[in-house]
């Protein structure tokens, strides 16, 4: 499913239509009944970690953009959008760095209910699935046929179409209405607000490392993609307990998922793609084989995790035996 970056870049495609009315919608969603969001004012969009939150309110609500200013987000949104094929989400934007005024913006989004959006289900939660996306002004297509040969374009959940004549597609997401969006900034790794002394006490614990850094509690928004990369680059066993490494250890881990994350959201904006050093690999970038293995608690959710036996060794524990398989 789409990692923390994927999902700022999301919400950077909703934000031109933030104060805009919906005028028509469409959509295959069974979850929700897509007609209650017609005519309804955009009222905000938040991230926190692999989740988007829409807030929606009457439209005879705080008024919208001027004609000026919708005509700006019309064209904001345009140029954020670019074709691409598949189901997979695509945006070009000016060449920028994680200290640059969009990024900043998104990093620094709002964990608080604005009071013109409070009250019973006026937040509509998203949660894509693996091959999720949204578009602006456009619709996903077929680049190849399916299995049974067939070339039929994805289908879409949710259509929204708003008065500046622009519109917004989701695909392959579950939602749901809720009263206010559920976010901790302390525990969002894209977050100016990231606790790291909060993440650190949770790397301490004496549990295989991978399983911790999926904990959305104190990593939320990182994925099995950051996962098995940030471990490659601090070179650390992911079944290494945590307790068994030293504290410059875990910080240097904490440095490469930020760092990873980052930049990974910056190449996004970019349009560029991800070309990842160990995930999915059968050698690393040094040729040595990698290993795979399903590895996840005792009756938890188990992942996929691959890594370098030779630039990821095994940390033993003090009897000397090495961190546990489970």
């Amino acid at each position: 499913m789409p990692e923390g970056p994927s999902v700022r870049k999301f919400q950077l495609l909703t934000s031109p239509f933030v104060g805009q009315v919906v005028v028509k919608v469409g959509g295959s969603s069974r979850k929700i009944n897509v007609n209650d969001l017609n005519a309804l004012r955009l009222q905000d969009s938040q991230v926190h970690g692999k989740n988007l939150y829409l807030a929606f309110v009457a439209a005879e609500g705080p008024l919208g953009p001027t004609a000026e200013e919708t005509v700006l987000q019309t064209k904001a949104a345009s140029e954020a959008s670019s074709p691409a094929q598949g189901g997979q989400e695509q945006v070009c934007v000016p060449q920028i760095h994680p200290q640059d005024k969009e990024l900043q913006e998104l990093q620094h989004s709002r964990p608080e209910v604005p009071d013109t959006a409070e009250g019973p289900g006026n937040w509509l939660r998203f949660h894509f699935g693996l091959f999720g996306s949204i578009r602006a002004n456009e619709f996903s297509r077929a680049n190849k046929a399916n299995k049974r040969g067939d070339w039929k374009d994805p289908i879409p959940r949710l259509v929204l179409h708003f008065e500046s004549g622009g519109f917004l597609v989701f695909y392959n997401c579950r939602m749901y209405w809720c009263s206010s969006p559920r976010t901790d900034p302390a525990s969002d790794i894209l977050s100016v607000e990231f606790h790291r002394g909060r993440a650190l006490d949770a790397l301490r614990a004496p549990d295989p490392i991978c399983y911790t850094l999926l904990d959305q509690r104190y990593f939320s928004g990182l994925g099995n993609i950051i996962k098995n990369e940030i471990l490659y680059l601090a070179k650390i066993n992911p079944l290494t307990q945590g307790s068994l490494l030293a504290l410059s250890d875990l910080e240097h881990l904490l440095d490469c998922a930020i760092q990873f994350s980052s930049d990974w959201l910056h190449s996004k904006l970019c349009g560029k793609r991800l070309h990842p050093q160990i995930y999915q690999k059968e050698q690393c970038p040094l040729g040595h084989a990698v290993m795979k293995g399903t590895l996840g608690p005792s009756g938890g959710f188990k992942r996929l995790t691959w890594w370098c036996p030779q630039c990821q060794p095994a940390v033993l524990s003090g009897d000397g035996d090495p961190s546990p398989v489970t």
